[in-house]
């Protein structure tokens, strides 16, 4: 399992233009640190295992090209993820982590058949968390609130 990209494997920085389409299509600003990441390491593909989807042109995962494609028909089409989730991981097993692109730090939350929560922690920390292996699928699913 890949924790840290290899050099040399991780796609090109995105264009700005790739940065700002993405953008439109979520309705709202990509937060800061997503965005110098985008623009300034890569498109996507750093974190943990495949890495984080890019914008147009980055990093895939799966059968899903980009941030914006997973967004464009709406947030969730059953509204249980609000406006501005824009899902960013894929962990499998239908669990994702999500960005919150309303908040400048990127607040993170997850998402687990059809429930969505917040994780407490901004990109930075879940960035490192992942890369450190203390946050894991086991710990996301831990946090779910019972109903």
């Amino acid at each position: 399992m890949r924790s840290v990209a290899r050099a040399g494997t991780l796609p090109p920085p995105a264009t700005p233009e790739a940065v700002v389409a993405a953008e439109e299509v979520i309705g709202f600003p990509l937060p800061h640190l997503l965005r110098r990441l985008y623009l300034e390491v890569a498109n996507g593909g750093f974190g943990p295992d495949e890495g984080v989807l890019g914008v147009s042109g980055g990093a895939a995962q799966g059968n899903f090209a980009d941030i914006a494609e997973l967004y464009q028909d709406g947030p969730d089409p059953s509204g249980r993820i609000p406006a501005g989730l824009v899902l960013i991981y894929d962990w499998g097993c239908t669990i994702w982590s999500l960005v919150d692109f309303r908040d400048p730090a990127g607040a993170m939350w997850c998402s687990h058949e059809g429930e969505c929560w917040p994780q407490g922690v901004n990109l930075a920390e879940w960035l490192t968390g992942t890369l450190a292996r203390t946050l894991t699928v086991e710990t996301l699913l831990q946090s779910q609130p019972t109903s």
